[in-house]
């Protein structure tokens, strides 16, 4: 099975599903190499959205995958993936077509930072989120805890030391979520995006370069690389490794 999809609908969205729904949608370095894919196709002319979901009605994403990423060690490992992944956030970030993260089900850790990547985020009802990073004793290292001070200043500090799981209504609350759906997903998108997808692609580059032209401004490429870079040292630390170690053991005890 193929670890993610990529499918162009006639009315100029392209949709991007992570399909590892027994991995919980975890990313490995497959689905990294189909979302560069996806947002290199949604700089074509004839897209006008890129939509980010995740396969069955579970998990939007749980972050990275730790049975691919637990082999990384040291920090110099840690650092050539985690910067990669942020190199593809500020790219999701700055595409010149606006996207929308359509949260299915739970998004945890990375699955978080691909969310706040994206201008949007829509949420089906039930589903919980949080950036619980923290736990495993490292931080955001994709970038997105760097995009989040900056979306939610009022909410990103505390959501982000907290490391908790928050419920669709706080998420929302929060600013988090635009919108919480109860429809199907892809129904959902459409309702939420119906009045720009009826816009000319060119209007909508150019309210994306608005947005990209601050992002420029803010230095926010080198504050992620940052990110990643202060992230791959935790992940070097024992503490880190402990925490994994305890975590991969609870879960596999649980199954």
């Amino acid at each position: 099975m193929d670890s993610y999809i990529i499918s162009k609908e006639k009315n100029g969205i392209l949709f991007f599903i992570i399909n590892r729904p027994d991995r919980r949608n975890a990313i490995n370095f497959e689905v990294m190499e189909g979302l560069e894919k996806a947002i290199g196709m949604a700089e074509n002319h004839d897209v006008k959205i890129l939509a980010i979901t995740g396969a069955g009605d579970q998990a939007f994403c749980s972050g990275g995958d730790l049975s691919a990423f637990h082999q990384l060690k040291t920090e110099e490992q840690a650092y050539g993936m985690l910067s990669r992944m942020a190199g593809i956030l500020y790219k999701l970030l700055t595409l010149q077509k606006p996207t929308i993260a359509i949260l299915n089900g739970s998004a945890v850790g990375g699955g978080c930072e691909i969310a706040t990547s994206c201008d949007f985020r829509i949420g089906r009802a039930g589903m919980k989120a949080g950036f619980v990073q923290a736990n495993l004793a490292i931080t955001t290292g994709w970038g997105g805890g760097s995009i989040l001070l900056e979306r939610l200043p009022h909410a990103a500090m505390k959501m982000l030391m907290d490391a908790k799981v928050h419920s669709a209504e706080e998420l929302l609350e929060l600013g988090f979520l635009n919108y919480i759906y109860k429809e199907d997903p892809i129904d959902a998108c459409l309702s939420f995006m119906n009045e720009s997808l009826k816009k000319e692609t060119s209007v909508l580059e150019a309210y994306k370069s608005l947005m990209n032209k601050k992002w420029e401004l803010l230095s926010m490429k080198e504050r992620m690389e940052a990110e990643a870079a202060r992230c791959a040292v935790l992940w070097e630390d024992d503490a880190h490794h402990k925490k994994v170690d305890e975590f991969m053991s609870k879960k596999n005890k649980n199954n």
